[in-house]
C-alpha cells in the first residue's frame, strides 16, 4: 500500500493551479486575517455528508483523509498588486450551490453559487 504524500508546499501561500472547465468551476473566498490557519468547508446545499463517510472531493475519488467534505485552509498570499490577501481557495468545484462555515462544525457563514468552466470569487462575511 502507498502511503500518500502531501504537498509541501500546500497552504503556504504559494500560487494555485486551477483546472477548470464544463460543469467543475473554482471558488476563492477572500478571507479576514484573524481568520487564517483555520479550515473553511464546502457543503453542497443539495446532500449532507454522513458522519464518517469520506465523500469525493469533486474530482472522482476521495482523499482517505477521514473527513466527510472538501476543506482548505485559509492562507495570506500575495495578489497581482503586491498586496497580501488571505483567501480560502477550492479548486475542482462541480457547478452548484455551497455552504460554508469554519470547520468542524462551525456556523454556516456563506452560501455561494459555483458557475462550472469559471472562477467563483465572494468575501466572508464580517
Amino acid at each position: 500500500m502507498m502511503s500518500a504524500v502531501e504537498n509541501p508546499h500546500a497552504g503556504k501561500g504559494s500560487s494555485v493551479l486551477l483546472d477548470i472547465g464544463g460543469d467543475i468551476g473554482a471558488l476563492v473566498i477572500t478571507m479576514p486575517s484573524e481568520l487564517t490557519g483555520k479550515e473553511v468547508e464546502l457543503r453542497p446545499t443539495d446532500r449532507v455528508a454522513t458522519s464518517g463517510q469520506a465523500e469525493e472531493h469533486g474530482h472522482g475519488h476521495g482523499h482517505g483523509h477521514g473527513h466527510a467534505l472538501p476543506h482548505v485552509a485559509v492562507v495570506p498570499r500575495p495578489s497581482p498588486e503586491g498586496e497580501i490577501v488571505h483567501s480560502a481557495v477550492f479548486f475542482e468545484v462541480p457547478h452548484g450551490t455551497y455552504e460554508l462555515y469554519v470547520r468542524p462544525d462551525g456556523p454556516v457563514r456563506l452560501t455561494v453559487d459555483v458557475a462550472g468552466g469559471a472562477v467563483t470569487e465572494s468575501a466572508w462575511p464580517l
